[in-house]
């Protein structure tokens, strides 16, 4: 059985500080259609500039995840897309009037609470999983860090932290099923450790921060002038070291929350591959930067399969639509009527196909004695299935005509002869709106991607 995806059923808006500007931030948890995944908006510069939450725009790790696109910064994304991909959300737009979410408790504790309240609703499309078949892994030499991905039936995270400290120590943590993150991880909250406080604090590079929202591990004597610096930084009268080793003020929920938070990361920064999991990660001393990096890996990975992963279909069945109900559908006719067949068709994707015969009139030119279709032919058949989809929507598709408004990232992978037949496959990229229709679109053929394009088109009603 198919699942389906997942937003919110209505915006909803908490404030905070950001925990390295100071800043007072106001972030709102808005509604997204389906396929539009997790985005950030900030809404306090012009146009309200869009970053998709993609690990391409990872620009550094220092302190957290940040994001970088066209000049537009998102700092320390991680806290909140780990708690959406925790409450099993796909599809969400986070507005922003600053460059960093507020920090809160420096757990997604509030994050997962606010989804919640703003409720859980199911969207008309499945999702796209990726369903891991075999060992994926990412290793930093120099630090020891690595991440494995392997099979799994459910996606699973275990994190080994080992920070070489005695205050610290050796610490793992376990997330069986997502359904469990709020349980058992999105109370964690980050934590440091002094030396590095004391580095942010004469960089002035911590404005937000109290002993509310960092657990801080003593690692080394206190000093009076750092005692000074911390209450003035803290706000605190007083500051003291518990007999755990921590700072005052703050209870720890588990003994082991610092490999929670760990993973509580891992599945923020692992929202960034843009794809759920159905797989066990393995990390071993994780971090921003490796989580990243491996992000980046799979991600690149995810697409090349998806590229390569020809899909079957039996063209012995008969079609759902003949090239009679098409044309009944589409304006178009030959000899530019450039496919044959309709095999699927939804509300959100269209499956077509034609088969290529020696009698293309385009053969004639194109080119003599080494005939191969023209590739813009296989972007205007790609359209064609996208008009399909689009006309659908309308009771009398007769009475309209459909337009190429924009077409994007064209690719062309082989070549198309006489006796080969091309499935040609479209999936929408954002809901039909006013008869838009925004689609990604492939072709395939002797089963090779040979085409792949991102196509816009509208509908008009005749004069």
């Amino acid at each position: 059985m198919s699942k389906k995806q997942k937003t919110i059923q209505k915006e909803i808006s908490l404030s905070g500080v950001g925990l390295h500007t100071g800043n007072t931030v106001k972030m709102t948890l808005k509604p997204a259609p389906i396929n539009h995944g997790f985005a950030f908006s900030r809404i306090d510069l012009e146009g309200s500039p869009i970053i998709a939450a993609k690990a391409e725009y990872v620009v550094n790790t220092q302190r957290g995840t940040n994001l970088e696109k066209n000049g537009v910064q998102i700092q320390t994304s991680e806290h909140v897309l780990a708690a959406a991909v925790g409450l099993d959300i796909d599809n969400l737009l986070i507005e922003i009037d600053s460059s960093e979410p507020p920090i809160m408790d420096g757990s997604s504790k509030f994050f997962v609470e606010a989804l919640e309240k703003a409720g859980i609703q199911e969207q008309e499309a499945d999702i796209e999983e990726y369903v891991v078949k075999e060992i994926i892994s990412y290793r930093d030499e120099a630090t020891g860090s690595e991440i494995i991905l392997m099979p799994s039936e459910e996606y699973q995270i275990t994190t080994m932290v080992d920070f070489g400290t005695k205050i610290l120590g050796t610490q793992n943590a376990t997330l069986e099923k997502i359904s469990d993150f709020k349980k058992e991880i999105a109370d964690a909250r980050t934590f440091s450790f002094l030396h590095e406080i004391e580095m942010l604090l004469e960089n002035d590079l911590i404005k937000g921060g109290d002993l509310n929202n960092a657990i801080v591990y003593v690692d080394k004597e206190l000093s009076e002038s750092t005692m000074r610096k911390l209450k003035v930084a803290f706000n605190k009268d007083d500051i003291a070291v518990k007999p755990n080793g921590i700072l005052d003020n703050l209870t720890l929920h588990w003994a082991n929350e610092a490999a929670r938070h760990k993973l509580l990361d891992v599945i923020g920064d692992l929202a960034l591959v843009g794809t759920r999991i159905k797989g066990k990660i393995i990390a071993n001393k994780p971090g921003h930067l490796i989580n990243t990096l491996f992000a980046k890996k799979l991600a690149k990975i995810i697409k090349a399969e998806k590229r390569n992963n020809v899909p079957s279909y039996d063209l012995n069945l008969p079609p759902l639509l003949d090239i009679y109900q098409i044309m009944d559908i589409l304006p178009h006719r030959p000899p530019f009527l450039l496919i044959d067949r309709i095999i699927e068709l939804s509300d959100s994707h269209v499956v077509g196909m034609k088969n290529v015969t020696m009698n293309e009139n385009f053969f004639v030119g194109h080119f003599p004695g080494a005939p191969v279709m023209p590739g813009v032919l296989q972007v205007e058949a790609m359209a064609q299935c996208g008009g399909v989809l689009v006309l659908n929507t309308v009771p009398d598709p007769e009475n309209y005509l459909t337009y190429f408004m924009k077409m994007d990232n064209v690719k062309f992978k082989q070549k198309v002869l006489p006796g080969d037949t091309i499935i040609f496959k479209c999936e929408l990229i954002s809901p039909i709106r006013r008869g838009i229709c925004h689609m990604q679109a492939y072709a395939y053929a002797n089963g090779k991607l040979v085409a792949e394009a991102e196509l816009m088109a509208q509908i008009a009603r005749k004069n």
